[in-house]
């Protein structure tokens, strides 16, 4: 679990990681450079969690031997599906990243919300919902593997 003492704010405890697979880890279906190695990291301190439709059906191959859990969400109602999935694991302790329209309300939801404005652009709600907008994943997961960067950010 990661503690971020937030000056002025909230101590967030943050147990699981959702991310959203494409646009924000993956970029046409393929993990981006460096996910991995940052996923490896953070994964003695949270349960990973990637919500993907598979647009691209490979999903299962580019995360294999990741530690994290893989679930493939339906194609219709997508951004319910995701803020189901985070309703039942528990959205006071998840932080959750995406970048498009159907991330939109699991943003909104979790504790602690990253928007990404990758290659792939940002559904403009996105950005409105998340706590933080950080250009890339890379930049987005060091956030929660240097919390000090967190807690500058969201202090009041």
């Amino acid at each position: 679990m990661l503690t971020i003492a937030v000056p002025g704010g909230q101590t967030l405890l943050i147990a699981h990681l959702v991310l959203d697979y494409n646009g924000t880890i993956a970029l046409d279906g393929r993990l981006i450079e460096g996910v991995a190695e940052r996923l490896a990291r953070l994964a003695p301190d949270l349960q990973i969690h990637i919500l993907t439709a598979d647009t691209h059906g490979t999903a299962a191959r580019e995360t294999e031997g990741l530690p994290c859990l893989l679930a493939v969400i339906p194609p219709n109602n997508q951004d319910l599906a995701k803020l189901d999935y985070i309703e039942h694991i528990g959205p006071q302790r998840v932080a959750a990243i995406g970048n498009g329209r159907n991330d939109c309300l699991m943003l909104e939801r979790a504790v602690l919300s990253i928007a990404i404005v990758g290659e792939e652009g940002a559904s403009g709600r996105a950005l409105a919902a998340a706590d933080l907008v950080s250009t890339d994943i890379a930049g987005a997961l060091d956030l929660l593997l240097s919390p000090k960067r967190l807690q500058a950010t969201l202090r009041n």
